[in-house]
């Protein structure tokens, strides 16, 4: 279960849903065709190896991920939410937006694998083992980043805000934010100071990207929970790491101050991208219909 200072590494508690994120962002890469392409996704998995390396060779058969009724969604989920925020920065980049902000970075690579303008920084923050593990797996792979790459090691609880200004963050030029599987594992409290944050950091033209899920049912929670306490696999365990809480929805928080937010439901993008949900299990199927995807730009 979750403390008010816990901590990890990229293979422990909230780290290592990283590493669930990224066999998934794998997977989708060894299809004919995917909605996305992360080619370091599998670098990760690999470097850490056991069951991570193992589910990308077809060697864990029991593995979430490998699940009709539920890896197989939450593999397209993961390729589609890339594709989303992918479009989003480019997007930023196009308009001119040359600071970006990796709220919660993990193992998020576009800093590696976008091509972004001249003159372009990338901040990503996150706890300092998680950031230490990309950093040192990226140069044992050759990798090199296609922007000015500045690592924040901060825990998003504590006083970030100051911690990007510190670092050479700009607040009286356009920036780009995405808080991209970050807000389930947040109480509703550091939610508000997320949202507080980048507004307050934000100039006119930044953009804003946010993945945000409704929060369940407490009892319906709560005998999640406890499911899961006596489970020991990635699943049972997810869900003893989210706060299943929302200060607000990000689209009305954000257009409430001034932004222009717009915002889509996953099952709705999964249409125009090509992709049916029709055999997902309930859990599935509850997780997908329960996300919104949300770009805003401020005026």
């Amino acid at each position: 279960m979750r403390s008010d200072n816990d901590t990890w590494d990229i293979t422990t508690s909230v780290g290592s849903t990283a590493l669930f994120v990224a066999a998934a962002r794998a997977l989708e890469a060894q299809k004919p065709d995917p909605l996305a392409v992360d080619p370091f996704a599998e670098v990760f998995c690999r470097a850490v190896g056991g069951p991570w390396a193992a589910v990308l060779d077809g060697q864990a058969p029991d593995h979430p991920l490998k699940t009709p009724e539920f890896g197989q969604h939450f593999v397209t989920f993961q390729a589609a939410r890339t594709r989303y925020f992918d479009a989003y920065f480019r997007a930023a980049a196009q308009a001119g937006v040359r600071q970006i902000v990796l709220l919660a970075a993990g193992l998020d690579s576009r800093a590696y694998r976008l091509d972004w303008p001249a003159g372009t920084t990338v901040y990503e923050l996150d706890q300092p083992q998680v950031l230490g593990f990309k950093r040192e797996t990226m140069a044992a792979h050759g990798a090199t980043a296609k922007a000015e790459r500045k690592e924040i090691a901060i825990d998003l609880r504590d006083d970030w805000a100051q911690a990007l200004r510190d670092s050479g963050f700009r607040p009286g030029e356009p920036s780009a934010w995405i808080a991209e599987g970050l807000l389930i594992y947040l109480p509703a409290s550091a939610q508000e100071q997320l949202f507080t944050g980048i507004d307050a950091l934000a100039a006119a033209g930044s953009h804003a990207a946010v993945e945000e899920g409704r929060p369940m049912d407490r009892a319906a929670f709560r005998e999640k929970v406890d499911e899961a306490k006596a489970s020991d696999d990635e699943r049972g365990q997810w869900w003893q790491l989210v706060y299943n809480e929302q200060h607000a929805p990000a689209a009305q928080w954000f257009a409430e101050r001034g932004w222009t937010a717009q915002d889509t439901t996953l099952i709705d993008y999964l249409k125009t991208v090509g992709r049916s949900v029709e055999s997902a299990d309930a859990e599935a199927a509850n997780m997908l219909s329960s996300i919104t995807l949300v770009s805003a730009i401020k005026r």
